[in-house]
């Protein structure tokens, strides 16, 4: 239990964490490993892929409440590692854990 709460939080910690986490979870699966892993890879790839596109807008204020947004996201994830609870993170959980359903 201790191993798969350490691959949750893992995977919150940047990008590269959450494929660590993928490799730590890979030879023993754990269903709250994973899916801890979803939600944490979902909130970087999102991050990253509207991160350009927001950049456009010149705008500190956008840029700033795009910022906010996921770092709530992300702490509300961590949070729920953390705590050994499973609740997906708000708006986008369910589509996280459908997409990366695999993992």
């Amino acid at each position: 239990m201790e191993q798969n709460k350490n691959a949750a939080i893992v995977a919150y910690l940047t990008i590269i964490g959450s494929v660590i986490a993928i490799f730590m979870n890979s030879e023993n699966k754990s269903s709250f490993a994973s899916f801890h892993i979803r939600q944490a890879l979902g909130i970087f790839l999102t991050f990253f892929a509207l991160g350009y596109p927001i950049g456009y807008f010149d705008s500190w204020m956008i840029s700033f409440a795009f910022y906010i947004f996921f770092f709530i996201l992300w702490i509300f994830g961590f949070m729920g590692a953390l705590n050994n609870e499973e609740k997906k993170v708000p708006l986008l959980g369910d589509f996280y854990q459908n997409i990366f359903k695999s993992l």
